[in-house]
């Protein structure tokens, strides 16, 4: 089984995101241990954003290959200003081709991913879930639940820790949260 971990936090050591990823790819190598993980840093060496060149690459990019080739992806998402790191959306731009990850239909779009589990790390530094004053201008779960159904991927799972701005406490406690229910995912899986 192979596994494509991306992290596209720009904050480093400081990045929720990053440690509950791989708190996510550590329970799941834990559980599996034959899994094969490529990793991928889009904050640390980012893609250039889509040209038409890239777009037009009738084979796609290597990125593309990545993720036809793994059966389990994770990634680690902060939510920057009401949506997902532009690192993370040049890589999108990279997958989502027609004919290789999703197909037009007279019956609308197809996705061709489904077979994929998708694990997501979100952070918010507010509260932006559903009944929340700031759920209007969430742009980051809505748009990844998007992009990934698109493509055919129905079921991610999602493992957010948000309040991180609010305060310290608020903060180690929505992480500690999390990389909680990060090193359940096996088992739920």
């Amino acid at each position: 089984m192979k596994l494509l971990h991306l992290d596209s936090s720009i904050l480093g050591d400081n990045s929720a995101t990053r440690a509950i990823s791989a708190a996510i790819v550590s329970s799941l190598t834990a559980a599996d241990p034959s899994i094969e993980v490529t990793y991928r840093d889009l904050a640390a060496e980012p893609l250039a954003h889509l040209t038409l060149d890239v777009l037009g690459a009738p084979d796609g990019t290597p990125e593309l290959a990545e993720f036809l080739d793994a059966d389990v992806l994770v990634i680690g998402a902060g939510m920057y200003n009401f949506t997902i790191p532009s690192q993370l959306k040049a890589w999108i731009d990279r997958v989502l081709i027609a004919g290789k990850t999703f197909r037009y239909t007279a019956q609308g779009p197809e996705g061709l991913a489904g077979d994929k589990k998708v694990y997501v790390a979100l952070a918010r530094g507010g509260y932006y879930g559903e009944g929340q004053p700031g759920a209007a201008v969430e742009h980051a779960e809505s748009y990844l639940r998007a992009v990934l159904g698109f493509v055919g991927i129905t079921n991610p799972t999602f493992v957010l820790a948000e309040g991180l701005a609010i305060d310290a406490d608020t903060r180690e406690k929505a992480v500690s949260a999390a990389l909680a229910e990060a090193g359940e995912v096996a088992i739920a899986a």
